[in-house]
């Protein structure tokens, strides 16, 4: 066992780049057939964490207003619009519980919901109050937040990672440290509606003031449960004594992980990169197992969007299969950040770290510089690494200011504060083993949601907001850096995606997952310009 991490035990009570070369190409990772599909069905949609997809978008300049679009009304803040075991069905998973969607025939229609225990049920109507709002000061969305929303930050974590398995069945996280599975009472008949089939306490395992950030299932069917300070291991039941391990003290985690095909799970607390190894029987740390830590560069907490002084992502996997190089990437804490990339298994042999390295693990690192000149203070992301191919896709999301509370926060920037700029594509060169700039986009802003890349049209995604046009999706080609695809929103606050992730449908609909509920648009008709 290793210093970093203590077992625990006794707790019977709980439980692609297109400018590559064919041979260069890292293949997909391989599905995971305990997942509810091969994608959407877990935040970043798959188990590389990778952000992309594989459905081709239009380009174009889209207008849309979303009020009159098809909308689940859910929220505030609504990370993702799950993939279900139908290709009819897909669950929303926002931070008042889930709901059960007909996404049919390019259809958008709720047909059950069920609240998360302990939430509050907040209304259309109140929706229509807070977020009908013309936002022009942050103690404006303070009050609207506190009084007519009746929340505070911790409501934005629920949900915030969630997963649905190849049963149908839903596993979800509260602020509070509980974990609940959701299922349909009727897999024939969703109308049915939704049950809670079981729901267990892990403060007893992470501890009174610990959240839950993140779930995943193994690629043998176990599910993964991390909090600020652990990682427990349990079957999908919730039944049974988890095995958990503990990081070591003055070591916290704000993001998920991500799971290899040979069940690695890839964690970043705010000083160390780990690989833990589920090894069927066991839960190890032990290098014997394949398990490592590394440092990496940290630095100070910005003033917004971020948390902590560590890295802002959830770790995204490179390379697969027979691939020349397997990565777990990350952006470090540095102020001004890197872009980080560890060897995931066996360092090769006589491997010398790039300069300014602080592990031999590190296989290479390049400053972000976002396009920005000069460069400010921070430049730093809390989005995963956008991976395609060999080739990342990472944002700076830092203002100059911004609000100690989260759901305030993500609600004024745009609106009320400054938000921040910049963008920056990266390749790997698998021969030299070192990252290469691609393009930057300094003009370019992302607020807060998860970047996605659609693999099939070479387009990665945005939301930004704009002082003279507002809210907008911008799409960019992978190749060049090129703004290709907009769908503009106008300055209503629906258009703000508040941490959610960038999603579209087969077809090439939008799903927008907003603040105020996820919304499927068409986009068949692009503006003249």
């Amino acid at each position: 066992m290793s210093k970093r991490f203590r077992l625990l035990v006794g707790i019977a009570t709980l439980i692609p780049a297109f400018t590559l070369l064919a041979q260069d190409m890292p293949s997909n990772p391989d599905r995971n057939s305990y997942l509810a599909a091969e994608k959407y069905a877990i935040t970043h949609f798959d188990p590389s964490q990778s952000d992309s997809f594989p459905y081709p978008v239009p380009r174009g300049t889209f207008k849309v207003d979303l009020k009159h679009e098809k909308r689940i009304v859910a929220g505030p803040v609504n990370i993702m619009t799950l993939a279900s075991t139908s290709p009819s069905y897909m669950w929303g998973v926002s931070s008042e519980g889930v709901t059960y969607i007909d996404v049919s025939n390019g259809g958008f229609r709720e047909v059950a919901r069920m609240t998360a225990p302990g939430q509050k049920v907040i209304s259309a109507q109140l929706h229509d109050k807070v977020l009908g709002q013309n936002f022009t000061s942050a103690a404006q969305v303070q009050k609207a937040v506190t009084d007519i929303y009746g929340l505070d930050w911790t409501r934005a974590v629920n949900g915030v990672y969630s997963v649905a398995d190849k049963n149908n069945h839903v596993y979800y996280n509260t602020a509070d440290g509980s974990l609940t599975k959701f299922g349909l009472v009727d897999e024939k008949n969703p109308s049915a509606g939704i049950k809670v089939i079981k729901t267990i306490d892990m403060r007893p395992v992470i501890g009174p003031d610990a959240r839950l950030v993140g779930t995943g299932i193994t690629y043998d069917g176990k599910l993964v449960v991390a909090s600020n300070f652990t990682v427990s291991v349990l079957d999908r039941s919730l039944e049974g004594v988890p095995q958990t391990l503990r990081l070591a003290p003055g070591e916290v985690v704000t993001n998920s992980f991500a799971i290899d095909d040979r069940n690695g799970i890839y964690i970043a607390s705010n000083k160390l990169m780990h690989k833990l190894v589920w090894t069927g029987k066991k839960l190890s740390d032990d290098p014997a197992d394949g398990a490592w830590s590394s440092p990496y560069e940290t630095g100070d907490e910005p003033p917004t969007i971020k948390l902590g002084n560590g890295t802002g992502s959830t770790p995204t996997l490179m390379g697969s299969g027979k691939d020349q190089d397997k990565l777990v990437v990350i952006t470090d804490g540095a102020n001004q950040m890197h872009l980080v990339a560890f060897w995931r298994d066996e360092i090769p042999a006589g491997w010398k770290a790039p300069a300014g390295a602080m592990s031999n693990r590190i296989a290479g690192q390049i400053a972000v510089t976002a396009g920005l000149k000069p460069l400010p203070k921070f430049v730093q992301s809390e989005q995963s690494v956008v991976v395609s191919g060999y080739g990342a896709f990472v944002v700076n999301n830092i203002s100059e200011s911004g609000e100690k509370d989260k759901l305030v926060d993500v609600l004024a920037l745009g609106p009320v504060n400054r938000p921040g700029h910049g963008a920056e594509r990266f390749e790997w060169d698998p021969n030299a083993h070192r990252w290469h700039s691609v393009w930057a986009r300094g003009d370019v802003i992302s607020v807060s949601m998860v970047p996605s890349v659609s693999s099939a049209s070479g387009i990665v995604f945005v939301n930004g907001y704009y002082q003279n046009s507002g809210w907008e999706l911008t799409g960019l080609d992978w190749n060049t850096g090129k703004t290709v695809h907009r769908v503009e929103f106008g300055k209503g606050n629906l258009g703000n995606g508040a941490y959610a992730i960038i999603q579209y449908a087969p077809n090439g609909d939008l799903i927008f997952n907003s603040v105020g509920g996820p919304i499927r648009v068409p986009l068949k008709h692009p503006a003249k310009t």
